[in-house]
């Protein structure tokens, strides 16, 4: 009798430990590019719904900020998967850091010049003379590319623009120290529209219709952890899982910038901010089913390598972006 009680203990503490073993979730460290906000609601959104816990993951969502590099924290150890910006992660890549896009759930891009209308600017040809707001940190090579199939050099002068070194806000157009600053349509647009200048006076031109858009946001992996059908078969589920949130998050606005607001801990965000994000975020991604298009690549690429005198990339890369994942999806 002892021994059959022994055997059932046995048997039935196996199957314990077997069933936690088939029930427990794979493990995904997300690190976003910036602080939580609507730009990485199909993220929280796929968490807050459980399509991540319905595809056996975990996702530990990292957000970003001002001194966090998405590059940075994947070398070293801290990440899965990233979400960056294309120069951004093509010039990693040349400087040894072999990332890879897996998907791209943006399909166009939200970056701006953003002017006061009474500087006289109607066009780009008008940008002659004038003082233009630049970020930096990667961030400039759209626009040096810009100005260099312009024609109009970043020296100053008559014949040229003044660059000025722009932090992450719009003071300098606030405070008339610019003429033009960069703006995301999503956020800082707004900040200054908010700030008291109504949209009647200004005038904007987005990257993506002066034909020098880079792709935005995708999602970035190592290249060696590629080489691992079971990582590939991770991410897929990754993939698809996050491309769910942000379906979930176009056709429920507001209830998807509810979502994020429950996720930032700063506590910095607000609701009128991030629903108004919400709507213009969701125009970046419609149409999107994650997989990154060949075109769109080669143009950003285009762009980076016609940077002017120091572009950020000094020659095409190879294996920078891949299918396997998007392809894996079941």
């Amino acid at each position: 009798m002892k021994k059959m009680l022994l055997g059932a203990v046995a048997l039935a503490f196996g199957a314990g430990v077997f069933g936690a073993s088939a029930q427990a979730a794979d493990t995904v460290n997300l690190q976003l590019k910036w602080v939580t906000q609507a730009q990485f609601a199909g993220y929280y959104v796929a968490q807050d719904k459980g399509f991540y816990k319905d595809a056996d993951l975990d996702v530990n969502i990292k957000p970003g900020g001002p001194d966090i590099a998405p590059p940075q924290v994947i070398a070293g150890g801290g990440a899965d998967v990233v979400v960056d910006w294309m120069p951004s992660a093509l010039a990693s890549r040349e400087k040894g850091v072999p990332l890879v896009n897996i998907a791209q759930p943006f399909k166009t891009s939200g970056m701006m010049l953003t002017c006061r209308k009474e500087t006289g600017i109607k066009s780009p040809a008008d940008f002659k003379g004038k003082t233009l707001g630049v970020w930096f940190f990667g961030n400039e090579y759209p626009f040096l590319s810009w100005m260099s199939k312009l024609q109009i050099p970043t020296t100053g002068g008559d014949e040229g623009v003044s660059v000025l070194k722009q932090g992450f806000n719009v003071d300098p157009i606030l405070q008339k120290q610019a003429d033009c600053v960069s703006t995301m349509t999503y956020n800082e647009y707004w900040q200054i529209i908010d700030a008291g200048i109504p949209a009647s006076e200004l005038v904007v031109f987005k990257y993506e219709e002066q034909g020098v858009a880079t792709l935005e946001d995708g999602l970035y992996v190592l290249e060696d952890n590629l080489k691992d059908p079971a990582f590939v078969e991770k991410m897929a589920r990754f993939v698809s899982a996050s491309m769910k949130g942000w379906e979930w998050a176009r056709a429920h606005p507001k209830e998807a910038a509810i979502i994020v607001l429950d996720n930032d801990g700063s506590g910095a965000q607000t609701e009128k901010h991030q629903v108004r994000m919400m709507g213009e975020i969701n125009k970046l991604t419609a149409g999107s089913d994650g997989k990154l298009n060949p075109a769109d690549y080669e143009r950003t690429v285009s762009t980076l390598l016609g940077g002017g005198s120091d572009p950020v990339i000094t020659k095409k890369p190879e294996g920078a972006w891949t299918h396997a994942v998007i392809d894996a999806i079941k």
